[in-house]
Formats: C-alpha cells, sequence, structure tokens
C-alpha cells in the first residue's frame, strides 16, 4: 500500500513537473519573464508574438504543440514566446490578462498590443504573424513608426525639443545624482503605465521651468524603472510614477505633492531655497552689472543708500545687513539685488523717482517690462517686507521706467569697506599776500 502510494505520488509529480515545464531550452518557444521580458519585448525592434499562459490549464496544454511548431516556422522572421502567467502575475495583470491561453502581438507600438482571436493552429497564428510583419513593414516605409524607441516615454521638456528631464541609468545613477551637489526629483515610470503617461507632459515642462528659475541646481530626472530594475529594486519602488527627493548626504525622501507643472516647480523652489545661499547683495559698479542682473531676473531690487560721509562704515553696513535679511527670506523668488551710493548714479535715480523721499530709497524693477515700483515705507525690514510681500502678490503701485529703457550707469570704484573720508584741502601761504595792499584797493 505504501510503495504504491509513493509510485502514484511519483507519477503525480513526475505530470505537475511536464507541466511546468511546458516550453523547454530545446523549443523555438522564448521563455519570458518578469526579469527578461522589457528587454527581450519591449526594447525589441522586431514583432513579437507572446502566450500568456498557466501550466495547469488543459487549453494551454493542448496549444503548446501548436506553438511550438509555429515558433520554429516563424525563427527568424518573427520571435514567439510564452510567458507563465501564474508564475508572473504582475505580468499578467500588466496586460489584462483574464483567462487562458491569451495571444498578444507586440508590433511597432508595443504599449498597445494587439490581441490575437484567430485559430489555435499552427497555421492560423504562423498566417497571423505573417500578416502583422506585413503592416509593420509598410508602417515603416510610410513612416509611421517602428525602430527600437517607438513606443517608449520620451522626455523632450521645453520649446525646441530641449531635453530638461534626464534620463538616468543602472550605469549613471550615483554619478548623476548621489555624487552631485545638485537637488533632485527622480521619477522611476514605466512606459506602459497610463498614469506616468498622463505624468509626462507635465514633468517635462516643469524640468524646463525648473532649470531656469534654479540655473539647473534642481534637477529633474526619470528612471524607466522596468529597464533599470537594479535601480527600482533599491528603492523599493513598488508602483507607477513613483517620484522621490534626492539631497546630498541624505536618504531619499518620497515627493508626496501634486502631480501638476505648477505643483512639481512650486516644490522644487522650495527645495531650491531650503537650500541656496541668500543671493548677493551687488553694487553697482557699471553698466554690465545692471544689465546682467536686472536681465536675468523676474524683478531687480535696487536700493540707493546715503553718501559714506552721512553714514560712515557701520551706517551703511547696518543697511546692507537688512537687504541681505529680504533677500534671504525672498530668496525662492529668485529676484536680483542691487544697491549704489546716492549721487553716483544720478541718472538711474531721476529715472526711478529716487530721492524725492531721501535716503535710502528703494525701487523694484522689471526690465522686461520696463516698470518699477517704488519703496514709499521706512527702509527697515518691516518696511521693506511689507513693500516686497505686496509685490509677491501682485499688487502695489507701479510706473514706466522713464525712457523705457534701462538708463545710463556710470563706472565707478568699488566701495573698499571703510569710513569715508573728507578731501584734503591744500594749505593757503598767506605770507606773501600784501594785505594792506588788498584793503587799498578794495577801497
Amino acid at each position: 500500500m505504501a510503495k504504491g502510494a509513493l509510485l502514484l505520488g511519483a507519477v503525480l509529480c513526475s505530470l505537475y513537473l511536464a507541466v511546468r515545464g511546458m516550453y523547454s531550452a530545446s523549443d523555438d518557444v522564448v521563455e519570458l519573464t518578469l526579469s527578461n521580458f522589457n528587454r527581450e519585448v519591449i526594447q525589441s525592434d522586431g514583432l513579437w508574438l507572446v502566450e500568456f499562459y498557466a501550466p495547469w490549464c488543459g487549453h494551454c496544454q493542448t496549444l503548446a504543440p501548436a506553438w511550438k511548431k509555429a515558433a520554429t516556422a516563424l525563427k527568424g522572421i518573427v520571435n514567439v514566446g510564452a510567458v507563465d502567467a501564474d508564475q508572473h502575475k504582475s505580468l499578467g495583470s500588466r496586460y489584462e490578462i483574464r483567462g487562458y491561453p491569451t495571444i498578444m502581438i507586440f508590433g511597432a507600438n508595443k504599449d498597445q498590443p494587439e490581441s490575437y482571436q484567430g485559430a489555435r493552429s499552427t497555421e492560423g497564428i504562423v498566417n497571423a504573424a505573417l500578416n502583422a510583419a506585413q503592416s509593420l513593414v509598410k508602417d515603416r516605409l510610410s513612416g509611421k513608426g517602428g525602430g527600437q524607441d517607438y513606443g517608449k516615454q520620451k522626455y523632450t521638456g521645453g520649446s525646441g525639443g530641449k531635453k530638461d528631464v534626464i534620463e538616468l541609468t543602472d550605469d549613471n545613477f550615483d554619478r548623476q545624482v548621489l555624487n552631485s551637489n545638485d537637488v533632485w526629483l527622480v521619477e522611476f515610470f514605466a512606459p506602459w503605465c497610463g498614469h506616468c503617461k498622463n505624468l509626462e507632459p507635465e514633468w517635462a515642462a516643469a524640468a524646463t521651468e525648473v532649470a531656469e528659475q534654479t540655473k539647473g541646481k534642481v534637477k529633474l530626472g526619470a528612471v524607466d524603472a522596468t529597464v533599470h530594475q537594479g535601480l527600482a529594486s533599491r528603492y523599493g519602488i513598488r508602483g507607477f510614477p513613483t517620484i522621490k527627493v534626492f539631497q546630498k548626504g541624505e536618504e531619499p525622501v518620497d515627493y508626496d505633492g501634486g502631480r501638476t507643472k505648477a505643483d512639481i516647480v512650486a516644490r522644487a523652489l522650495d527645495l531650491f531655497s531650503e537650500n541656496a545661499p541668500p543671493p548677493e547683495i551687488l553694487e553697482i559698479l557699471n553698466e554690465d552689472i545692471v544689465k546682467k542682473t536686472c536681465e536675468e531676473h523676474q524683478l531687480c531690487v535696487i536700493a540707493v543708500l546715503p553718501h559714506i560721509l552721512d553714514t560712515g562704515a557701520a551706517g551703511r553696513n547696518s543697511y546692507l545687513e537688512i537687504m541681505l535679511k529680504m533677500a534671504d527670506k525672498y530668496k525662492k523668488k529668485m529676484w536680483g539685488w542691487l544697491w549704489a551710493e546716492a549721487g553716483s548714479q544720478l541718472d538711474m535715480e531721476t529715472a526711478l523717482g529716487i530721492g524725492g523721499f531721501g535716503y535710502p530709497a528703494m525701487a523694484a524693477v522689471n526690465a522686461r517690462k520696463m516698470k518699477f515700483a517704488l519703496l514709499k515705507g521706512s527702509f527697515s525690514e518691516q518696511g521693506i517686507n511689507e513693500f516686497l510681500r505686496e509685490l509677491s502678490f501682485g499688487r502695489g503701485s507701479t510706473s514706466p521706467v522713464a525712457g523705457s529703457t534701462l538708463p545710463k550707469i556710470n563706472t565707478v570704484e568699488p566701495w573698499d569697506g571703510k569710513d569715508g573720508e573728507l578731501p584734503v584741502e591744500d594749505d593757503i601761504d598767506l605770507s606773501d599776500v600784501d594785505l594792506d595792499e588788498f584793503d587799498k584797493d578794495e577801497l
């Protein structure tokens, strides 16, 4: 009895192994798995017929001989593969496999395979494969598609096809991201993922704006997690798209913001402002400084400080300290900051209406619109903060810049950081002057 049970168990085990081994290395059917599916099928130039089966499925076992013969007949012409969807459930789920066997035809657009509904015979399968191949060739001749990149998610970003989303791979990720001093927002995507496709234009547009506003200090990247599975595994990617924030010396964190361009840009600028030093307060020494600063920023905040003889170094530094605090507070706005000594740039003062309220004075200039707003409150943290806050919300009174162009800028020497000195007057020697004679003439 015991021997009979053992014999029956051995037979069942052999049958189970035979079923599990429905296709072997000696067949021309390519065994497709979760680890090689994207490499073999999705990234392929060629046409693929793929059967999704379950080892226990009777219809799958019936189809197997015909599928093998078709693979042999089509060898070198059309690729024929098979997925054990019972073992690789995520692949079956990806293509919404509801029953077995299901045959899919992966043509030019690998993201949109077609379902095969023909006869489950060698002849039917081969005919369908050849018809699909003929259609693929015609599409290529007409320029409709095909090629290795067709159907893969692409990031072009910005105008003129400029690529601002950086493609990250297993090979370049550590060098580009982990060893960088910049802040990175990295999207892990799958080409077949609908949500990823919806995010793509937002991500690309955001990458362009972020690159411009942060001068490349915050970067947006993308990883095809179906190809670079080592990266996806390293960072525990479980769904698509997943976005993570990478900053040097810190563990990556999940991005949990919105998925629109505005949301992504806002978060990127927050990250930039958290990590960036306050902008430099530049002294107006020549025309190039003013032109570069004002034309490269949305707003250019210009202060005219009292003459050094009126305040001394301590007084001037106190004004510059206030400006530095405000520049730090509003650094996310990416404004430019300039200052000049009263009287050194009279054309600029006239064009901006500065001086009527005394010194120190401040104006904010939009060089693109050639408009400015004048600080009418106190030159203090509170007064300047109220002035700039109104501007940041698009409020406040503005006036056109006189002449609708940046005023003439004089070239001056930089302040040496010291107190001012009164000009030295030459001593007058009166010993040779005949005062008596002078008096006579006057009389």
